[in-house]
Order: structure tokens, then sequence, then C-alpha cells
């Protein structure tokens, strides 16, 4: 079905995506294209910031997970991995003179 004439195809916007509505009885009837995974991507990153939210948010590279970051204490651990990070880069900086 989605590689025949049936379907409309629109650009990719993710706030016009995001207020959608699909019926569940038959094949979807709009499909929103990408140029490029890339593109796709951006334009979800970038509409994913104007999201409200009463917290933050931060990828967590070492358990590839998203921490919500909405505790003081959570925004203190944070804070504490940072200065570690940034004291190893400060040690192998200096010992490359």
């Amino acid at each position: 079905y989605c590689l025949t004439d049936k379907p409309e195809k629109r650009g990719f916007d993710p706030d016009k995506i995001a207020s959608t509505k699909y019926p569940i009885t038959e094949f979807q009837p709009v499909y929103y294209v990408a140029d490029s995974f890339a593109d796709a991507k951006d334009k979800v990153s970038q509409w994913a910031a104007t999201i409200q939210r009463p917290f933050s948010v931060r990828y967590n590279p070492y358990t590839q997970s998203i921490e919500v970051l909405q505790r003081k204490s959570h925004v203190l651990t944070l804070a504490r991995d940072i200065k570690s990070e940034v004291a190893t880069l400060v040690d192998a900086l200096v010992k490359m003179k």
C-alpha cells in the first residue's frame, strides 16, 4: 500500500506529524517523507527542543540512555560527573606538554 499512489505523501514536518490523526481500521492515508535520515533526525531534534516540560534531560553515553534531571540530587550527580571528566581532560592536556 505505501508504495502505491493511494496514500498522500507530504514533506517531513514533526509538528504536523504529531497533530495528525490516523484511522485505526484502515491503512495510513498520509506519509511524511524526509529528504534523508539526517534531515529527519535534525527536524525531530529541533521540534523536541520546543516541547515545554518541567524538567531537563540528558543523554548518558556510558549507559546509552536518557536521564531525567528533575531533582537536585540528579543535577549534583551530573555536576560531579562533569567535574571528574574535566579533571581527566586537564590531566591529559598537561601530560601532552
